[in-house]
């Protein structure tokens, strides 16, 4: 049944749909342009206005957005410095030749005929993410899209194309990332954490610089890059989907310093929950690497800087993360936390204990608890 709103207007469908489509991938969001109307037009169509920076409408039915085709021009400095021109003038190309890669800049129109002005599906065959016009150096935002975007291609042949590297570069040298918010940053980076290939994401800033730009503890500290990357695909087994951008982020900066972690944390305005899960991490790392064998000082310490016995959910997580490394250590971790657990407040309360007598009673039962179970594990020395 044609749908009345949008009868006699000039419709297309674009951006990562149609890209999705022409690979044969599941298409989930569905961007709209129409082009040639006005907002009024839209308005009285019933078209509801929700576009703050620029013209875009919620369908009356079926609430999708529909933008009014624009040009933009650049007018000061990061991704927000830009003047929005939108009017029944202006055509599908020039609404596509804004777009930051030629595989987002094709367009499908109501009969099904494809619109591929600056051969995006070429460089889509041929696995290339390409810049559609120099005007890409206008938007330092871009820089992390493209490198996202490798995030998620990377493992089906795609690569970026040498002259968009060059851009990137020199985006990076005329000072612009400086101008993005942090929150812009990071919702990039979370974006990049959850596709399949992450690593590319970090390697392809790197490459271009903008990494030591944006995160410089990642590009100056601790071992090399590839052998940080290389964590980013050792998760532990039983995490929640929903987690894996919160793990590999701090699989990612575990080898960090507390100052330097809790810094880059800072200046990216992370979510509370992903920052404290990279503070676990970073102590079990410390615990997997100190010397000599385990003992029941350390593994306490370490419980209490986990907060293990206000955050138990994360405990098992933690212990199979170590598992991936050293399996025997896991093993007596394991036994250690399962017995101290078993000491529970409510039993010493109901012997009498209470306020501090309590406190300090609980931590000494479980200490001996930790002592027990390490002196029944095979313990050794790393």
């Amino acid at each position: 049944m044609a749908d009345r709103y949008l009868a006699g207007l000039e419709v297309y469908r674009v951006g990562g749909a149609v890209r999705d489509a022409l690979l044969g991938w599941p298409v989930t969001d569905v961007d709209w342009v129409v082009v040639g109307a006005t907002p009024e037009a839209m308005q009285e169509r019933g078209f509801k206005p929700v576009g703050v920076d620029f013209p875009v409408f919620l369908h009356p039915d079926t609430h999708e957005e529909f933008a009014l085709a624009r040009t933009e021009r650049k007018s000061g400095h990061g991704y927000t410095g830009f003047e929005v021109h939108a009017s029944p003038a202006v055509t599908l190309e020039q609404d596509l030749e804004r777009r930051d890669l030629t595989i987002n800049a094709m367009a499908r129109g109501a009969d099904g005929s494809l619109v591929d002005p600056f051969n995006g599906q070429a460089d889509l065959a041929a696995r290339v993410l390409r810049h559609v016009s120099p005007a890409f150096v206008e938007d330092p935002l871009r820089v992390l899209r493209v490198a996202r975007f490798l995030a998620r291609y990377a493992g089906h042949g795609f690569v970026i194309a040498d002259e968009t590297r060059a851009l990137m570069r020199q985006l990076v040298d005329s000072g612009e990332l400086a101008h993005l918010v942090a929150e812009r940053v990071w919702a990039e980076t979370e974006k990049a954490l959850g596709e399949s290939w992450p690593e590319h994401y970090f390697t392809a800033l790197d490459d271009c610089g903008a990494l030591a730009e944006l995160m410089p503890q990642l590009a100056h500290e601790g071992p090399s890059l590839a052998e940080t990357l290389a964590r980013l695909q050792r998760l532990p087994e039983d995490i929640d989907h929903l987690d894996v951008v919160a793990w590999r982020w701090a699989r990612l900066v575990e080898h960090l310093g507390a100052p330097a972690r809790r810094q880059l944390a800072e200046s990216l305005r992370l979510p509370r929950r992903v920052s404290r899960l990279a503070d676990q991490v970073a102590e079990t790392r410390g615990l997997m690497h100190a010397p000599g064998a385990l003992d029941g000082q350390r593994t306490m310490t370490w419980l209490e800087r986990i907060d293990a016995w206000r955050q138990g959910e994360v405990v098992a997580s933690l212990i199979d993360l170590v598992s991936l490394e050293d399996a025997e250590l896991a093993e007596e971790l394991a036994l250690a936390w399962r017995l101290a657990t078993q000491i529970l407040p409510q039993r010493l309360v109901e012997e009498g204990f209470k306020g501090k007598a309590l406190g300090d009673e609980l931590r000494r039962r479980r200490r001996r608890a930790i002592d027990d179970a390490l002196g029944r594990a095979p313990r050794h020395a790393r």
